[in-house]
This record gives C-alpha cells, sequence and structure tokens, in this order.
C-alpha cells in the first residue's frame, strides 16, 4: 500500500512533515498541504458552505471526510514500515544539514527546526483503520475490535510498537467510523540510517525530540498497547472515573452511557500522539555521530522557550520582535513565521491547558502584534475553551490582535477556518530574511530555557 494512502493527513505528525518539508524548500503549505495554492480559494467556499449547514450535518460532513481516508483492515498486512520511512525523507531537499532531529511531534520543534535548517523525522505516524459497529463510548469493545487488525499490522513490521488510540472527547466525530492505529518506531529504519548518513553535514549533530508525557494503557499484545483517552481538555481521572462533566458531555450527545467504562489500565507508556519511545536511543547512539538529547515534560513545554530563542535571534539582527503568531494543533507554518518575523508560540490544541500556556507567555512578554491559527476539531469536547477565552488573548495586542481566517460563530466547527487562515497570513507585510542560526546559538539558549533539558 502505498504511505501517502495509508497515513492520515489530518493528524499533527502528517501536517507538521509537510510544513517543515515545504518550508525547507522555500515553500508554504496551502490548504494545509492538501492541494495547490490555486484551488485553496475554492476550498475555502466548499468548507464555508459546511460551516453554515446544521450542525449534525456538518458533523456528518466532517466525520465522513475522515473516513474516507482510513484503511480497510484487510489491507493492513500490506503496510511495510520501511515504505512509511521512505516516503517521509523524500519529503525533504536533498543536500547537507547542520542538524537532523528525531522523535516526537511538536509544534515549537518545527519552528526551532525551521531556524536551523534542519530537518525531522517522526516516530510517531498515525494510521486510521476503518470499522464500524462499535459504540463510540464503549472503549472495551473498542480494544477488542482492534486486536486482530493489530496483529495484522504488526506481523511484518517488527520496528514498530503499535499505540491503538481511542478518545470519544476529542476525537468523537472521527472515531464514528474508524480505529486511530498510532504506530512509532522501535528501531531506526533503513530509511532514516541512510538520510542522516548521506544528508547530515560531516561535523552536524543529531538531535532527538523526547516528549516525555506518558498515560494509562492496557496491554494487548508484547508490541500492543491500548490507550483510553488522550493528552487535553480532560484529564486521565475524567477518562477513567468519569464525573460532572462527562455526564453533562455524554447527555449533550445523546449517549446512553453516563461515563466511560474503559479497561483496566496495567501501566504508564509513551502517550500515544506525543510521547517519545525510548527504545529508539540505542540504534542512534549506535549511529555514530554526535547526539543530543532535547527533552520536555509536555507537548506545550518546548513552546516558551522556542518563542524566547526566536525574540533573541530577531534581536540579535536588528528585526523588531513585536510580532506572535499563535499556532494550534497541525496549523503550523514556520515559512511564514520566519518570512514575517513573526514569533512562534504553538499550543498542542484549543483545550484544556493551552490558554494557560499562552496567558503567561502574554503576562511575561508584550507584542504589538498578535495573530492566532485556531484549529476547530468539529466537537463542543470536555475542556474545550470558548472563543471568547480566544478573543480576549489575542486582544492583549497593543495595536492588532486577530483570530486568522476565523468564523467565530462557527468555532469549533468552523472547517473553512483551517484554510482561510493560511490566507489571512499570506497578507501579513513580509520582514527582511535573516541568516539560518547555528546549533551552537541555539543549544546555548535552550540550555537555560525552563521546563526544557538539553
Amino acid at each position: 500500500m502505498r504511505p501517502s494512502r495509508a497515513v492520515a493527513s489530518f493528524d499533527s505528525a502528517t501536517g507538521m512533515l509537510r510544513a517543515l518539508s515545504q518550508s525547507l524548500a522555500g515553500q508554504d503549505v496551502p490548504a494545509l498541504g492538501a492541494a495547490p495554492r490555486a484551488v485553496e480559494p475554492v476550498i475555502s467556499a466548499l468548507l464555508g458552505g459546511v460551516n453554515r449547514l446544521p450542525t449534525s450535518l456538518a458533523d456528518h460532513v466532517y466525520a465522513v471526510s475522515g473516513v474516507s481516508e482510513a484503511v480497510p483492515p484487510g489491507r493492513l498486512a500490506d503496510i511495510d514500515a520501511d515504505d512509511l520511512a521512505e516516503w517521509i525523507v523524500d519529503h525533504y531537499p536533498r543536500r547537507r544539514y547542520p542538524v537532523v532531529f528525531i522523535g516526537s511531534s511538536n509544534g515549537a520543534l518545527m519552528h526551532l527546526a525551521a531556524a536551523l535548517d534542519a530537518p525531522w523525522l517522526p516516530q510517531t505516524l498515525l494510521i486510521p483503520v476503518r470499522r464500524g459497529g462499535v459504540d463510540r463510548d464503549d472503549p472495551a469493545a473498542e480494544l477488542e475490535a482492534g486486536r486482530h487488525p493489530g496483529r495484522e499490522l504488526l506481523r511484518l513490521n517488527p520496528e514498530l510498537v503499535l499505540h491503538h488510540m481511542h478518545d470519544p472527547n476529542q476525537d468523537r466525530l472521527m472515531i464514528a467510523g474508524m480505529s486511530y492505529f498510532r504506530v512509532k518506531w522501535r528501531r531506526l529504519p533503513v530509511a532514516y540510517r541512510r538520510f542522516i548518513r548521506e544528508h547530515l553535514a560531516p561535523d552536524g549533530v543529531v538531535v532527538t525530540s523526547e516528549c516525555q508525557l506518558d498515560w494509562p494503557v492496557t496491554r494487548v499484545d508484547e508490541r500492543h498497547v491500548f490507550q483510553f483517552g488522550a493528552f487535553g481538555g480532560a484529564d486521565e481521572q475524567e477518562y477513567f472515573t468519569g464525573g460532572q462533566r462527562v455526564r453533562e458531555f455524554l447527555r449533550s450527545y445523546g449517549s446512553g452511557h453516563g461515563s466511560w467504562n474503559p479497561p483496566q489500565p496495567d501501566e504508564r507508556r509513551p502517550e500515544a500522539e506525543w510521547g517519545f519511545e525510548p527504545d529508539l536511543l540505542d540504534d542512534l547512539d549506535a549511529l555514530g555521530f554526535p547526539v543530543r538529547r532535547l527533552r520536555f515534560d509536555h507537548p506545550e513545554g518546548l513552546s516558551p522557550a522556542v518563542a524566547e530563542l526566536y525574540r533573541a535571534w530577531y534581536a540579535a539582527h536588528d528585526v523588531p520582535t513585536d510580532r506572535l503568531l499563535v499556532e494550534t494543533f497541525l496549523l503550523v507554518e514556520p515559512h511564514w513565521a520566519l518570512r514575517t518575523g513573526s514569533v512562534p508560540f504553538w499550543l498542542s490544541f484549543n483545550a484544556g491547558i493551552s490558554p494557560e500556556t499562552l496567558r503567561e507567555h502574554l503576562d511575561a512578554v508584550s507584542y504589538d502584534e498578535i495573530r492566532m491559527m485556531l484549529f476547530s476539531h468539529g466537537t463542543e469536547s470536555i475542556g474545550l475553551a470558548p472563543i471568547e477565552t480566544w478573543q480576549r488573548l489575542v486582544g492583549r495586542a497593543r495595536r492588532l490582535g486577530t483570530l486568522l481566517g476565523a468564523d467565530p460563530a462557527a468555532y469549533p466547527r468552523d472547517f473553512a477556518g483551517l484554510v482561510r487562515a493560511h490566507r489571512a497570513l499570506t497578507r501579513v507585510p513580509p520582514r527582511d530574511e535573516l541568516p539560518k542560526m547555528t546549533f551552537h546559538e541555539a543549544e546555548s539558549l535552550l540550555r537555560g530555557a525552563a521546563n526544557v533539558r538539553l
């Protein structure tokens, strides 16, 4: 099976891979990288029509669009991990790089890599698997539905571990007709080895991206775990024991459940989407290149450090530090952050701790201009930050604060905003291009940052 058919285009890792690889080629990612720039206005208009549909119909369209990417269970044995790795490295321009990043998906990391002219090789990918007949609020049934497909996927791919993730809070629409199979490389794939040997500069360095967030899981098989819930709006206790917010959420969606009854967890493992699988370190150490470990406790832990790094870099080259670009989830634009001289600040989602992460940064640093690319996931999920929260935060700008391309009345079902944010960003006046940052500069700044270990 072609990797582009097997891997979800709507996932964080895929979106970040597209954004960074295009940035290293001097390009941006119109329509989330899913279509040429020429048809972006058409897509924007079509999604604007979806915004205006009745809620139930808009939800259906959103869910169907995701399920259309899902792999039939009978085709899982056709997926080859080596092909996936080849597909990833083929995204990047063929030249020598001073740094190669490898590991956890992270939006702030994409901006660090872009500043260094460095590629990133993801450890984790999402393979959506088609399935039906499972109540999305019955996690035990979801685990059982994934046993055989998981075995088929792993049978011919011994270098992978499978995290079958099920989140009926944030992913409620998408999981109506699919399972989320997140795979992580525990061994360094051949294509990654070759890419590093051929494209890392002789005096270059390999840097791991290690998000150390973990999550309770249930062991299904030797290389297969089931993760119920995920980092975001609801906390672990709510997923596993319920509570008022869970009851109200399930009632609002007409569920026959008052809480979830997931399988009993028996261990903690790296979080499915964001966490780093440390088994990979053995192969990296054996490569023969210098390795630096960049570690942070949770997905947003790196964001303040990278924002401060950009501010110091801009100031050293007499570029104003008065523009902030706030991004969420896979809405990441390293090309335009650099082109517009914006300080990037990435948030993992539109819920949970994300508003507070941004608020803390704005309490410490003031900006004349604040622009935000706000992700809409289509669900009134537990912990969702209301649109008014985001409007107040961008409103703290001294001169201009805006939600780029957003339709506040449609949020969190503002599907057109996923495309219009990019179009609005391209209209920001550009600033002078900077020389690339050196790894020595970045390393010295990051080593003094809070919540980051290098």
